[in-house]
């Protein structure tokens, strides 16, 4: 197995542990697998999550020596509002659907990243990469129709409100990926990560003075201290992965998010998925890794012109 391959899957790994702690934690008492943990609000886990990031970036930055508030700060800002906003609504779902669903709603969000970038950057997209957004649209469908058309009442349930809002956390993300590559040629990858912690740390400390926050206690300062450096962990290896190998070859571990999320979600926090939500989740991994692998080959048939 090459390098790249295994920085993806330790990167997806490491996302994957993110989330469970995440989940952990929002749900608080009413989980089974930590005994009394308290629940936390959203925007805090969040606050924690971007303190830790923003800490390891300011570090990298003055040891590197490089401008803290960057170039090009238009896009930069955009893609740390629209990444907070993002993150925000997918920590929601995380809370509120099974693991599986808001893992793989979220990564709908190449898609419109694809879309985006069509009115952004005039990029062209191939007839065969329509038909796969379509499939993975179709999956969407199905998936806020589930809870209507499954009778099992023993299995989890999936709203259509989270799912949408799980559609909408993906939009917003594809944004954010899009102002990152505005940025690319201007700014330090630190830079552009460390934007994310700039706008959301002052949004949630205020969340937190004002609406809500809870004391962590005994073993909760361990989760929201693996949140965050998991959570750069994480990025760090997709970076290297991506760096290492043709995209095409990374590209479809990189959605073995999937199948650690319906495992644990099924062990840990006993999430049965009816029959019609596992096939709405086959058919959006279809449509996003088509998607995906068929605009890889464009650019690489680009390239060797």
């Amino acid at each position: 197995m090459n390098k790249g391959v295994i920085y993806i899957l330790i990167s997806g790994i490491a996302f994957m542990v993110v989330n469970l702690f995440v989940k952990i934690l929002a749900s608080g008492p009413s989980q089974q697998i930590i005994d009394g943990i308290q629940s936390y609000p959203v925007p805090e886990i969040i606050l924690f999550r971007s303190l830790i990031t923003f800490l390891i970036c300011c570090a990298v930055i003055r040891v590197k020596k490089i401008p803290f508030f960057g170039v090009n700060k238009k896009w930069l800002l955009i893609r740390g509002v629209f990444g907070t906003t993002a993150l925000t609504m997918f920590f929601f779902t995380l809370d509120n659907l099974p693991l599986a669903v808001a893992t793989t709603v979220q990564y709908l969000s190449p898609i419109f990243t694809v879309i985006i970038a069509t009115f952004l950057v005039s990029e062209k997209v191939r007839k065969i990469q329509w038909f796969f957004m379509l499939v993975a649209f179709l999956g969407i469908a199905m998936l806020g129709a589930s809870k209507f058309l499954s009778q099992n009442t023993s299995v989890s349930n999936i709203d259509p409100l989270w799912v949408l809002l799980g559609v909408l956390s993906a939009v917003l993300s594809g944004v954010a990926y899009n102002a990152i590559v505005k940025c690319q040629n201007t700014d330090h990858p630190v830079t552009v990560v460390m934007y994310f912690p700039l706008i959301a740390t002052p949004i949630m400390l205020a969340y937190a003075v004002f609406v809500e926050f809870v004391m962590p206690r005994g073993v909760e300062w361990l989760l929201v201290l693996i949140i965050g450096v998991f959570t750069q962990i994480a990025q760090v290896f997709m970076t290297k992965a991506f760096h290492s190998d043709n995209t095409a070859t990374i590209t479809p571990f990189k959605y073995f998010g999937s199948i650690y999320a319906f495992f644990i979600g099924l062990f840990l926090f006993g999430e049965v998925i009816s029959f019609y939500g596992i096939s709405s989740i086959i058919l959006i991994l279809i449509g996003v890794l088509g998607n995906a692998l068929f605009k890889n080959s464009r650019l690489k048939i680009q390239m060797n012109k």
